[in-house]
Parts: structure tokens; sequence; C-alpha cells
């Protein structure tokens, strides 16, 4: 049709779909019941591309013949890209383009009408929703002329199109500004002492969101020591990132006293609990002192932690475990392990771990089970862990940290 004879434009009235049995034009209610058909199966996601692939595939079925969509962006017609049927059926572009230009001068308070050119064989129906338009739809076979019935039934699929569109756009509106808060909550961990190796992952749960609960910090202390915590905030979402960030604030005000790890969470509790808004969290302390070749850990409702030894082993270290944090409970207790530089102690959150229908037990056991090459990198181990956990298809939210104390080169005595 591309290459077809020059036809004049005229608008179609269109008449809503009568789904009861019969139109004003007394038309038989099959053509309508299976355009409602065809309705149901536009608009399935929040996603633009896949609304215009849906309706395209529908009109075409429907009506037979192709179907393409041209998307207005910054005022022009893109060309046809994504076509149902025989593309060499659509009509040439001018036409779509005077068709288009018809569409949107059209005045008056009701929607666009569809447009019909080349003897009744081609349809050009704006995808039009009050005050904005999106682009337009076009239709076109190759023989018989479009009866008034199929031409209300493409206008309405049409219509119906640029409503989701409408909706999906407004979706990406609001997710992109939720983005960039969700990204200012997440604030780098401070910096470690520099007789410690620190890595830290962030992994968050689906594809829409970019930050949860979870969350790691590193807090310098005194004498060379380094306070390392991984939290869970209880929910997803936005809610649960505010009140993240809400724990990671006063963790860093409390930190600066200098306190042990019990402590430490006994404050973070009892700041939590006078705010009855916020969240329960579980939390894991561990205060690194690398002079002493130690760890000291406590836990508020937290998974334990993992030591991995210099020949690749993994076990887990016996944490004594209170209450989550908000609870205003308290009564938590540390305990202090060795720790020298051929191993690296693993901080985690449920998520790296955790599987629906399955023992926590058996899910730690997963964990104690991964083979590490012997004295591998900090960095190493986090991708090791994540690879053989296959944490990137996780259920929930993942917040890994590694630790390791740097060798010591002995100290030069000369001659002496």
């Amino acid at each position: 049709m591309a290459g077809g004879h020059e036809s004049s434009l005229r608008p179609t009235p269109a008449d809503p779909l009568d789904p009861g049995g019969s139109s004003e034009l007394g038309v038989d209610a099959a053509p309508q019941l299976s355009a409602l058909r065809s309705a149901v199966r536009i608009g399935s996601t929040l996603d633009e591309d896949t609304t215009y692939a849906e309706l395209i595939r529908e009109v075409a079925g429907q009506v037979g013949g192709s179907a393409a969509v041209l998307r207005l962006v910054a005022g022009t017609l893109s060309q046809y890209e994504d076509v149902a049927g025989d593309p060499a059926l659509l009509p040439a572009p001018w036409w779509t383009a005077a068709a288009s230009q018809q569409v949107a001068g059209q005045t008056g308070d009701g929607s666009p009408r569809p447009v019909v050119g080349h003897a009744g064989r081609a349809l050009c129906v704006p995808l039009a929703v009050p005050g904005h338009c999106y682009g337009v739809l076009v239709s076109a076979r190759e023989e018989t002329p479009f009866t008034e019935a199929e031409t209300q039934v493409v206008a309405f699929l049409a219509e119906l199109a640029a409503s989701h569109v409408r909706h999906a756009r407004e979706y990406d509106a609001v997710s992109g500004m939720v983005g960039k808060l969700q990204r200012a909550l997440l604030s780098e961990p401070g910096r470690p002492h520099p007789n410690l190796d620190v890595a830290i992952r962030y992994l968050p749960a689906g594809q829409n969101a970019l930050i949860g609960g979870d969350w790691c910090e590193t807090v310098r202390l005194h004498f060379g020591r380094t306070l390392l915590v991984v939290g869970d905030v209880m929910g997803h979402g936005l809610e649960a990132a505010v009140d993240m960030n809400a724990y990671r604030s006063s963790l860093r005000y409390i930190a600066s006293a200098d306190l042990p790890p019990h402590r430490v969470l006994r404050q973070l509790d009892d700041l939590a609990s006078d705010e009855p808004e916020r969240r329960p969290a579980t939390c894991l302390v561990a205060q690194v002192d690398p002079n002493r070749g130690q760890v000291t850990l406590a836990s508020a409702g937290h998974l334990p932690p993992a030591v991995i030894d210099g020949a690749g082993r993994a076990s887990l270290l016996r944490v004594p475990v209170g209450p989550p944090l908000g609870t205003g409970l308290g009564g938590y207790e540390s305990t202090t392990y060795r720790l020298d530089p051929s191993q690296t102690v693993l901080l985690f959150t449920d998520g790296l771990v955790e599987r629906r229908g399955e023992d926590i037990d058996q899910s730690l056991q997963r964990l104690a089970d991964v083979g590490f090459d012997a004295a591998p990198a900090v960095d190493d181990v986090l991708d090791t862990t994540l690879a053989r956990l296959d944490a990137r298809h996780a259920e929930d939210d993942v917040a890994i940290l590694a630790a390791r104390l740097h060798h010591r080169s002995p100290p030069a005595h000369g001659g002496r």
C-alpha cells in the first residue's frame, strides 16, 4: 500500500462499544465481545513498549492486515518500527503524517476521531488521553474496507492502550523520584583503619528496587580498632530505607563514645524504642582490634557471622543473640574470638542464605559448605560467596561485608 494511489482523508465518528448485544448501527455483538477479550490482553505490564506490542498484535488479530505504532517524540512522529502483520500493507509515510496532522487539528471536548483513507483500507487512530497524545496507531489491509464496527473496535483498543501508556509513564516518573531519594539515603560506609581490609556489597531484590532496609557500616575507633556493623530493617521499600538511614545515623553517633558492642546495641535499642513508628531491625556489631588480634561480637536478633581460615574453610561463630532493635527489651551480650591475618570475617543479612521453605540451619550450612581458595582477597571472598549462593536471584535484599587484618612485617632489629 505504500506505493498505492493518493486517497482522501476523512474522519470517522467513533461510538463507544456496546457489549450488551448490539450498537446503534445494529451490528452483531460478536466482534464487540471479541474486542473485549482483546482488551484484557493489552496493558498486562507497566511497560510502554510491551503495551504497544500488545496493541498492534491484538488489532491485527481483530481486523486482519497489519498494524503499527508511530510514537510522538518531541513533536515528531517516529518511523514504522515494530509491525504486526505484513509491513508492505502499511500506507506511505506521507499519508500517515497528513492523517496525524488532521488528528492533531481536531477540536472539541471529545476524543480525536480516527482518520480513514486509501478507499477505506487504512486507519490512523490517535493514541491519546485528555491533554496528552503519545502517537498514532496505523492499521491497514489489502482488499476489504474497514467497516464502521471495525473502526470503532480499533479506536476502542487504541484509547485503552493510551490509558495504559499514561499509567506506565506516571509509574516511571514516580519510580524515578523514589530512586533519587533512595540513592540519597544510601550513603557510603565510613573508612576503616588502614590495618584492616574491608569489602562490602549490596544487592537489592528484584529489578525495580534500588535499596531497602539492609545496610553495612564501618566506624573508626581509637587505638586502631574498627567497628563493623550489618543490619536489616524489617520490611521493604522506601519506608524501610528511611528507617535504615535513621539506624545508621544513630549508630555513628553512639559509636563516637567507643562503647563495647553489646552497649552499642543497648543504646540503639533505647533510641529506636522511643520512636514507635520506627520499624524493628536486626543488627550484628563486630569490634575488630588488630593490636590484640581479636574480634568482639554482639547480636540483636541477627544471623551469626562466618569466619574463613587460611585454607579456605568456612565456619560459623557462635554469638549470644538478643532481641531485635526497637523492642526496648535490651539483654545484649558480647563474645570475643581470636583473629589472625589468615582469617576473614564475613557479616551478612539473611537475604544471602534464606530460601523459602528451607530451615535456617540448612541455609546457614550451605554457606559453611562453600569452598574458598586459600587466603583469597576480601573482594574474592565476596565474589565467591555471592556466586556460590546465587545471591543475584535471592528473594530478599543482600548486604554482605568481608574484613581481614593486614599482615604485619616483623620489625627490623639491625645488628643488635
